[in-house]
């Protein structure tokens, strides 16, 4: 994993209702969660929690698939093991490049 990637998903975890709803996600296993029971499990506006799935998918930490009406939302537990390796290899490698700054 590339240290920008390892950025974007980190940052997208660094807010407390995406870290809610990634712990919900990963405890409803392979089953998933639609919308509205993350909606109210995080107590998330239906439109806050749209961006924060959009803000996770983007990082690559949720998958989502259409079942009937309803989006089911699950966690992609080998994006997290990822970031794990990439945090545990920090130091041992003269790989990792920080990129510049867009702001």
């Amino acid at each position: 994993m590339r240290s920008t990637k390892a950025i974007q998903v980190l940052s997208a975890l660094s807010q407390p209702v995406r870290l809610q709803v990634l712990e919900r996600l990963i405890g409803a296993g392979s089953a998933g969660l639609s919308a509205g029971d993350l909606a109210v499990a995080t107590k998330a506006s239906p439109s806050a929690l749209s961006a924060h799935l959009a803000i996770l998918t983007r990082a690559g930490i949720l998958k989502s698939a259409k079942v009937g009406r309803h989006v089911i939302y699950r966690a992609k537990p080998e994006a997290m093991d990822e970031v794990v390796s990439f945090l545990r290899g920090l130091g041992k490698t003269s790989e990792i490049t920080i990129p510049d700054d867009p702001s």
